[in-house]
Parts: C-alpha cells; structure tokens; sequence
C-alpha cells in the first residue's frame, strides 16, 4: 500500500505542476495581449484626433467661426447698439476670447491632442461641436446611443442574412464544381465591385420611383402608424431596399469566395481517403470539411458583427437611414472632431475585444492552438 500511495503522489503532483504552468503561462499571454491591443488602440483614436483635427486646422477654422459668429451677434443685439464701437468692439473681444477659453482653444494642440485622447479612452466623449441629437443634446454619447439602434437594425438584417446565406449556397456548390451554376456564380462575382450605395440608388429608381411599391428612404411612414403591428410593417418597408442593396454588392463575391475555400480543404488527402471509405456526403462535409475551417467562419463571423455596428457611411446617407454611418458622414463634413473620434473609440474597442476573444475561441475549437505557446515538445 506504501508503494502504491508513493507512485500516486508523484503523479498527481506532476499533474498540479502543469496545471499551475498551463494557468500560469494563459496569464501571462493575456496580458502581453491586452497590453499589446490597448497601445494598437491608443494609436490607432491618436491618430484619428489628429487626422479629424487636420493638423489643427480645424482650431484655426473654430476660432474663425466663433469671432464671425460673436460679431455678428453682437452687432445685431439691440442692447449694444447705442454702444460706443470701441467699447463695443472691445467687449466682442472678449465674449470671443471667453469662448475660445470655454473650448481650450486657447491651449497648444498637443496638450488637447492629449486630454482628448485621455477622454476619449475612459467613454468620456463630451459635447459635439456642430451636431445635435433628435432631443436637442450635444452630448456625444447620446447623439451616438441614439443612432446605434438603426445601424444594428440595418446591419444586423442584411449581414447576418449575407453571411449564414452565402455560407451554405457556397458549401453546395463545391459539390458541384463546375456545374452550371458553379459557372453562373464565377461569371457574377464581378458585380460585387460596385458599391452597395450604387445598387441603392438603381432600387430606388425601379422599386421607388417607377414601380412605386416601396418608399425613397427614411425609416418610417409619416405620419407614424399608431399600433406597434403598423409600425413595424413600416419599418420593414423601408428597410428592404437599403438591406437588400447591402446583401447584392457583396452577395455572388461571397459566395464565390467561400466556395473556393470548400474546395481547397475538399481536396485534402484525408477528405479523399473519407469518401474512398464510401462516408455519407454529410458526414464528409460535416468532420473534414467544415471542422478545419471553424476557426475561418468564426473569424468571419466575429468581424461581421464589428462591422454591424459601424453602419454604412454613403448607403445609409442615399436612404436617408438615421444610423452612425449618416452621423459620421455628418460629422465629416461639419468637422465636428469629438463625434468623429467617439465612433471611432468604439469600433476600436469593439475590435480589440474581438481579437482578444478569438484567440481564446481557436484554443476551444482548434486543438492545434494553445494559448500562450505549448510549451516544451513532447520527446
């Protein structure tokens, strides 16, 4: 019995150690990971502060507008008129000089640069300079929280109904190569090189205008239907044509490049060895085909939902859609630099988890990845 309680004890010490390793070793590996993500992150919203700040034209074209704008409304004022112009002037200057040190303009740009990049990191976005939610507020936070249910509604419909679609029509073609509809597919492919917005625009032109079954653009009837049925029939309406142009400019590109990447695991020598032991075609597609390209799909799949929150920057402008691809474009042309870096702070986020998560995912699905490194070959 001695014996034998000795020989365990060895054992299960052994297998404590490389548990502690294996802890120890995913530990270390997620936190080089998010250290390395994070300063990604950091540059890549420093980056984007300076190129919305153009450099810090944008602070040269603020300061402008708000001399025009104080000005103009000092000069009109009925309460200034009867005003000595110095002592007006004087006193223009310094409602200017007051504003200009509201908004730090006053300070070097790369101590802005800096502190904007310190908020922009901890969500605390501030107030849009131009731009204005539907409530009035010119907080950035909400002009964003407000227009993420559109874009998730828009992009949500047409990527999941793209993705899982193009998915299986492609996994039924490799079957098929070089069938007639294999060909079709090959000879369509190049139509995914229009933009989703060009094919927006021909829907509108035939559903919109000439048949006149489906509306222009927007999101719902006015006036608004007033029981919840009508409503979302509504918003159904108006979201065929803005969806349904997203799914065509990527749809006969989707498929053509996932029935490639079928056929090449297809050809493997161990799928050939499966259907030469005469497995059932699902079997085949199921184990050999689909299992090694998981981590591929789940890639895939990840970067689909990042993008289902960034919207649709030109398509989302032609139908008039309120999503965060319309108040980008907005904040674009109006300059308005804290909207422009708070949607960018999200998606960077957003990425990093993913990335993160992914790695973690692999391990799961994939035996052949470890986390971290597997440590010292087996001999």
């Amino acid at each position: 019995m001695g014996s034998v309680a000795e020989s365990v004890s060895p054992n299960i010490q052994k297998k404590k150690a490389r548990t502690f390793d294996t802890l120890k070793r995913v530990l270390k590996y997620s936190g080089v990971r998010l250290l390395s993500l994070f300063i990604t992150v950091v540059v890549g919203v420093y980056l984007t502060i300076l190129i919305a700040n153009m450099g810090g034209y944008v602070d040269q074209m603020m300061k402008a507008e708000i001399q025009e704008r104080i000005t103009m409304q000092v000069g009109r004022s009925d309460a200034y008129k009867n005003m000595d112009p110095a002592t007006r002037n004087e006193l223009a200057q310094e409602m200017i000089q007051n504003e200009i040190e509201r908004l730090n303009l006053d300070q070097p740009m790369l101590l802005r640069s800096v502190r904007f990049l310190r908020n922009a990191l901890t969500l605390n976005l501030g107030r849009a300079m131009n731009m204005t939610s539907d409530s009035g507020s010119r907080n950035v936070r909400a002009i964003i929280l407000e227009r993420i249910p559109y874009t998730l509604l828009l992009m949500g419909t047409a990527n999941f109904i793209l993705f899982f679609t193009t998915l299986f029509l492609a996994l039924a073609l490799s079957r098929h190569y070089g069938s007639l509809w294999d060909k079709i597919i090959i000879g369509m492919s190049p139509t995914s090189s229009a933009p989703s917005w060009l094919y927006g625009i021909f829907l509108i032109l035939i559903f919109a205008a000439v048949l006149k079954i489906l509306p222009f653009g927007g999101v719902i009837d006015a006036p608004v239907p007033k029981d919840f049925l009508g409503r979302s029939l509504s918003v159904l309406r108006h979201l065929i044509l803005p969806a349904s142009s997203l799914i065509i400019s990527q749809f006969f590109y989707s498929i053509y490049n996932w029935r490639t990447f079928f056929l090449i695991y297809s050809s493997e020598d161990y799928v050939e060895m499966a259907k030469a032991k005469g497995l059932p075609s699902r079997d085949i597609e199921r184990r050999y085909i689909l299992r090694p390209t998981l981590p591929t799909i789940i890639t895939a799949f990840a970067l689909l939902l990042i993008g289902t929150w960034t919207g649709a920057i030109i398509t989302e402008t032609v139908f008039q859609w309120p999503g965060l691809g319309r108040v980008t474009f907005r904040a674009i042309g109006l300059y308005d630099t804290p909207v422009i870096v708070g949607t960018t702070i999200i998606y960077a986020y957003l990425l990093a988890i993913t990335v993160f998560l992914l790695d973690i995912v692999y391990a799961l699905v994939d035996p052949r990845v470890k986390i971290g490194g597997g440590g010292e070959p087996k001999k």
